[in-house]
């Protein structure tokens, strides 16, 4: 190759040639180029080509043609890379421990490692444990006692088993094609989950994905092409989905599949509109907390809240050790939860145990003892709350005839008044927190049932009685809010890593001014509800509410597809293969999969699991271990601003690649360059920079910079934060608005348009107050969201009737608690050997559904046992682990498996990977909210015999008992 290097004027030229791994160069003109860069002047040349890069500079000189570049994208491509790596060529990472082994670091969904290596193997992988010249730990003395955190990280199951996941059996390690799939012949859609895989080359792989994309723009326009991919993937800044998937993507033009929040339905669709925080999808603020606790909180509310299994968001067991204090300092607790979590298991205290879905319910039981019995903050609720009388008429039952009684409430919940009457006077005469949720502020069951917007509305209202912001009063259950350095800044996943997207991430208010780069735009505003993709392809058209964090109101705004003019979808490119084990009613995903509706489906996985089986062409990545990349653990950023506070410390972390990807695999940012490149957008892909230069790019711009020299941090690996000092600690939440000032924690919303008042005084509802009625639901009619928050059973489950011993048995379903979503579930991983998860049996592992000791006998069930759990929508096997602690009429099983094993036709046939949204229903909790409602479903539990039976009515089994 000869790239030509010139003044646009032809006044000062030097071309170089590319041979045989020889460079040869010379002034001049060279008479046949293969590419050229033009530079406006010789200053705009050398600051473009110095050593020391301005990517500022550099992208004002592109955008502006200062500097053109002629001749073919995949030279380019190659030559700005090329030039790039004069960067960072020769450097040296990671740390020599004697005997051939070298440490490196890494970053797991649960936590950062050390990962040792020897011969290009993982011998193993620790959490990390900080050294001498490491930032000292914070401490806080509460009730005449000292506390202090380890010096070191926690790690959550699914980090612990990383290195198993990294040589899974189930590793994609090369391209593959199904078998009866011919691009330009029959593609044979109804074979998908069926038919084989062969294997092909890169080559080929990309050729038909590039074709395809081309041949959809040009004759069906952008829209033809969904993009759909899983909440959480493996970590970093910049192979993250929010990164290199928006980036390549939005230069593409694509159909957006957009998420309903599916971990915080209740809380977007329903709290957010008494209290505002839409931009944390409506869970509130997180500072303080855990001091606050420890020096006032006298009683501790865990509500659907185990943060010993569901650790908060990519945190681990920081936040054990923290309740472990309140424990030792005579903090009572209260666990309300059908199940006898692990969290009530390790901490005791009292345990009541509703229906699922009724604990609306008994909140207002609860608020009714308060105001019959005077134990509520009447000055709070006076000067801070707006709409308490309506309110109160509703719960003494001047509204509508029926007081909220305790008594009221046995009938729906079936836990004693005695019960509730006692909590509530508890509650009323302690000063408490309510951990609502895994984090104790947001998250957690039942906010995703078919009540699940009314009770994350009642557990605000609930605090606001109680004076939020009071000494000892707030929520949290000490998963969240430890006293960090908020004002230390690294973006977090969240903020958009490289994608330049200034809609869909927080680029624009965090990222951007720090770390500069191309803003990419995606021409298409054509998306589909992720909740009904597969209505959307089958029968052609549905409708969604998004998820806009920027306005309480903005939820409300309907969106169509197909948007008028646009095309429908003909290709779909998934990301990951989470749909079937995390999604509602999921059957609904193989009959999508198998549709006439969609011609062409890529999926880009590191593992064949879930839906990969659905694709026509596999693209193989490879793991966080295996590529650069940077982060910050459970920095996410953007909606999760608060997130690193789960944590005792923050931690950045340098991504090592620990070994070469296995086979043929390929980081996702090789993947999109190269398919980039055959699209004529490499350069515009990649601006020249490789994954390490991306990273650099990223550790320059952040304050990580200030404090340690990039070829320490390559090497180190990591880099913790040190803790605020004690007389600079963010402000308990809420305390300002307890006390009527100004917001002072360390936060950036929200925005300023959105304040009634002046800015950074009051919440951000209409009133600027927290609002019991609030008006934004009066503006909007929604008949099961009305703005005064009535207690609507549920519409399945709950005290709903069924057909007499139908489907007596209510299916909660709550996140994993030895994954993350799918991501660490299956793939032959050490997770398997955890009997709580799954058993062996027959040479196959069940995923564990519990059931109660007096619903097990009925049924003839011992532990252990293959039970079949079934309703109208499918049947799951699984192994019976009979517990007494679950009340009767429930039954838990984790959802989020990664492992969709049909005995027979897919969708048509019982399924033993542990699907078990198979069962769960589709409905959303409100018709005019894309939320789902997955614990909200009734089911049918028998023991296994072996026999198959249609999962579905009038559905045919087509294969025979394993």
């Amino acid at each position: 190759m000869v790239a030509q290097l010139k003044l646009m004027d032809g006044s000062v030229a030097r071309w170089i040639e590319f041979r045989d791994g020889r460079i040869l160069s010379g002034a001049g003109l060279h008479p046949k180029p293969d590419v050229a860069l033009a530079f406006k002047s010789k200053a705009v040349a050398l600051k473009m080509l110095s050593p020391k890069q301005d990517f500022l500079f550099n992208i004002d000189a592109v955008k502006n043609f200062k500097t053109v570049m002629t001749g073919p994208d995949a030279l380019l491509s190659w030559l700005t890379g090329t030039i790039s790596m004069s960067q960072t060529i020769g450097c040296k990472y990671g740390e020599d421990q004697g005997d051939g082994v070298t440490r490196y670091t890494n970053n797991t969904n649960g936590g950062p490692v050390h990962v040792y290596v020897k011969n290009d193997k993982i011998l193993r992988m620790t959490p990390i444990e900080f050294g001498a010249e490491d930032a000292p730990t914070w401490a806080i003395e509460a009730r005449d006692r000292a506390f202090q955190p380890p010096r070191k990280t926690s790690l959550a199951p699914y980090g612990l088993a990383s290195k198993s996941l990294v040589y899974s059996k189930e590793r994609l390690l090369y391209p593959m094609k199904r078998v009866d799939f011919a691009p330009n012949g029959a593609r044979n859609p109804q074979n998908r989950g069926v038919s084989g895989y062969e294997r092909i080359s890169w080559d080929e792989a990309l050729d038909i994905v590039a074709a395809e994309i081309k041949r959809l723009k040009r004759e069906c326009g952008p829209g033809a092409i969904a993009v759909s991919h899983g909440s959480h993937h493996s970590w970093g800044n910049v192979g993250y989905y929010l990164s290199a998937l928006f980036r390549f993507f939005n230069l593409v033009g694509f159909t957006r599949v957009m998420h309903n929040p599916d971990s915080w339905e209740g809380w977007y669709w329903g709290a957010t509109h008494h209290w505002g925080h839409t931009m944390r999808l409506g869970i509130g603020e997180t500072f303080g907390q855990v001091e606050d606790a420890l020096k006032n909180c006298e009683l501790m509310v865990f509500w659907s809240s185990d943060p010993e299994t569901t650790a908060g968001v990519y945190a681990a067991f920081d936040g054990t050790v923290r309740r472990l204090w309140a424990k030792d300092l005579g903090i009572k607790f209260v666990h309300i939860d059908p199940y006898w979590n692990h969290t009530a298991a390790l901490l005791g205290g009292k345990w009541i145990a509703p229906r699922p879905t009724t604990d609306p319910a008994l909140a207002q039981a609860i608020c009714h003892v308060w105001i019959e019995e005077g134990l509520y903050d009447k000055e709070f609720v006076k000067t801070r709350t707006t709409g308490f009388d309506e309110w109160a008429a509703y719960i003494m039952g001047r509204e509508d005839g029926t007081p909220k009684t305790p008594e009221w409430a046995e009938k729906e919940t079936g836990v004693p008044a005695r019960d509730i009457r006692a909590l509530a006077r508890e509650w009323g005469r302690s000063k408490t927190y309510l951990g609502a949720g895994g984090a104790g502020n947001g998250v957690g069951g039942a906010c995703r049932s078919a009540t699940g917007a009314q009770w994350a509305r009642m557990m605000v209202i609930l605090m606001a009685m109680q004076g939020l912001g009071r000494p000892g009063v707030n929520f949290g259950n000490m998963q969240i809010g430890a006293p960090l350095d908020f004002n230390f800044w690294f973006p977090g996943y969240a903020d958009g890593g490289i994608s330049g997207d200034l809609q869909w991430t927080g680029d624009a208010p965090n990222t951007y001014q720090r770390i500069p780069h191309v803003l990419t735009m995606n021409p298409c505003k054509q998306m589909i509800p992720r909740q009904f993709l597969p209505e959307a392809i089958i029968n052609g058209e549905v409708v969604g509410y998004p998820t806009d964090p920027m306005s309480i109101r903005n939820q409300f705004i309907p969106f169509t597809y197909p948007l008028p003019g646009h095309s429908r979808i003909q290709m779909l490119y998934k990301y990951g293969g989470a749909s079937i084990g995390t999604m509602t009613e999921s059957n609904r995903w193989i009959r999508m999969y198998q549709s006439e509706n969609l011609p062409f489906v890529v999926s880009q996985s590191i593992w064949l699991e879930g839906e990969t089986k659905f694709a026509d062409v596999i693209l193989p990545a490879c793991t966080n271990f295996e590529r650069w990349d940077i982060g910050e653990w459970a920095g996410c950023g953007g909606y999760g601003y608060m997130f690193p506070s789960q944590l005792n410390h923050r931690v950045v972390v340098m991504q090592h690649p620990c070994i070469k990807p296995l086979g043929e695999s390929r980081s996702d940012f090789e993947i999109f360059r190269d398919l980039a490149t055959r699209l004529g957008l490499g350069v515009a892909f990649t601006e020249g920079s490789s994954e390490l230069d991306w990273c650099k790019r990223i550790f320059e711009g952040s304050d990580v910079s200030k404090y340690i020299s990039w070829k320490k941090f390559l090497r180190k690996g990591y880099y913790v934060v040190p803790a605020e000092q004690e007389a600079l600690r963010a402000p308990t939440s809420y305390r300002w608005y307890y006390e009527g000032r100004k917001k002072d924690v360390p936060e950036p919303f929200p925005l300023p348009g959105d304040y009634s008042g002046q800015w950074l005084e009051g919440m951000q509802p209409q009133s600027g107050k927290i609002e019991f009625i609030p008006e934004s639901l009066k503006a909007f009619e929604d008949p099961e969201r009305p703005a005064l928050n009535r207690y609507i059973p549920s519409w399945e489950g709950g005290t709903a009737a069924e057909p007499a011993g139908k489907h007596p048995i209510q299916l909660v379903s709550p996140h994993i608690r030895y994954s993350f979503h799918t991501f660490g579930d299956g793939k032959d991983s050490t997770i398997n050997d955890i009997a709580e998860h799954r058993r062996l049996i027959d040479g196959h592992y069940y995923l564990v559904c519990r059931l109660s000791v007096a619903d097990a006998r009925e049924r003839g069930v011992r532990d252990g046992d293959l039970i079949r759990l079934f309703n109208d929508r499918a049947e799951v096997i699984c192994a019976a682990e009979v517990s007494s602690r679950l009340r009767q009429g429930v039954a838990h099983a984790y959802q989020a498996s990664a492992v969709y094993a049909p005995l027979g036709q897919p969708g048509r046939s019982p399924d033993r990977g542990g699907c078990v949204n198979l069962l769960t229903p589709s409905r959303s909790q409100s018709a005019k909210a894309t939320s789902m409602a997955p614990n909200s479903c009734l089911i049918q539990i028998e023991r296994w015999t072996g026999a198959l039976k249609p999962a579905v009515a009038g559905a045919a089994a087509t294969a025979s008992a394993a």
